[in-house]
């Protein structure tokens, strides 16, 4: 393994160099996170103390949420701080913490939305047996083979990053450590690492995306046989995951499936996966289910009397 590269800081030339474009990626992505970590700890506070969601989706919901959290903190606060800075660098070790951490709780959440699809497959298909075979063992258990996956993951894209020498240049097309741009800066041949890491990501990416749509086709064509009640709302949990599916399945694929090329619009549609995603995921869960309003509605209201109360 090459641990003796000449490179020991990379630059980071961001979304824009222009400064007066710089403020205004600053003010972006200060809304994005600031709005990510607002709904989502807000969606892991209400999981944790109401009764009410106390099934197998919500104990998913949460990890996810927690997941779209730690996903935001690992790019958006290193983005902001750039956006104020002249010089935008980035040690060699914290560029590859950063890779780590990105893949990391990226593919967290992708193990989570499949978490999900599986107990809604559950749920709707076989009713009968949903608390036996979906019971809270079962469910930590699958959330920690999620966790070590993850782990296996990134450790592996960590290797690929490793084993190359970096002699130079040291300019990241990005504004953020990711394997691709890192990759290019390495002074030897990448092909076979390119194909690894296509076979890595990419597979991760496009075989859980056609399980998950294919899963869920599984479970609209079933619905057929559901009341009308049962179906509303069934199709309405259903949707929104579809939702989350598309919106972080598209991008991702678009990335990591490809050969080592880049394009200028890479780095906007990394944006739309990396901070996009976490902030709309508590707007789509919340907003389209009623049983997180009224939780929430509740612990708001517990809130008020015990301020009252003082």
């Amino acid at each position: 393994m090459h641990l003796n590269n000449n490179v020991t800081e990379f630059i980071l030339l961001g979304l824009t160099q222009d400064p007066v474009r710089k403020k205004i990626v600053f003010v972006i992505f200060l809304f994005f996170f600031l709005g990510t970590l607002l709904g989502n700890l807000l969606i892991i506070i209400t999981i944790k103390t109401s009764r009410a969601l106390d099934s197998p989706m919500y104990f998913f919901l949460f990890y996810l949420s927690l997941s779209d959290t730690c996903l935001s903190m690992s790019i958006a606060p290193r983005v902001m701080v750039d956006a104020l800075s002249k010089r935008t660098t980035i040690s060699f070790s914290e560029c590859i913490i950063q890779v780590f951490s990105c893949h990391y709780f990226g593919c967290l959440e992708i193990f989570i939305l499949i978490l999900m699809a599986v107990d809604r497959y559950v749920a709707i298909c076989k009713p009968l047996h949903y608390m036996t075979i979906m019971s809270r063992r079962v469910c930590s258990v699958l959330v920690a083979v999620a966790w070590v996956g993850s782990c296996v993951h990134s450790s592996a894209q960590i290797f690929l990053a490793l084993r190359l020498p970096y002699c130079g240049p040291n300019e990241i097309d990005h504004y953020f450590c990711d394997l691709e741009p890192l990759l290019k800066l390495a002074c030897t041949d990448i092909y076979v690492t390119n194909l690894l890491l296509v076979s890595n990501s990419g597979a991760i990416c496009t075989v859980s995306f056609v399980v998950l749509m294919f899963s869920y086709v599984i479970i609209l064509h079933s619905l057929r046989h559901h009341s009308a009640e049962g179906r509303r709302k069934a199709l309405s949990t259903c949707i929104s995951h579809i939702t989350v599916v598309i919106l972080f399945f598209g991008p991702c694929i678009f990335i990591y499936t490809r050969p080592a090329t880049t394009f200028p619009m890479d780095k906007m549609i990394a944006v739309f996966y990396t901070i996009g995603t976490p902030l709309l995921n508590p707007l789509i869960y919340t907003l389209r289910n009623a049983d997180v309003k009224n939780a929430m509605r509740k612990l708001w209201s517990k809130k008020l009397v015990s301020d009252d109360m003082r």
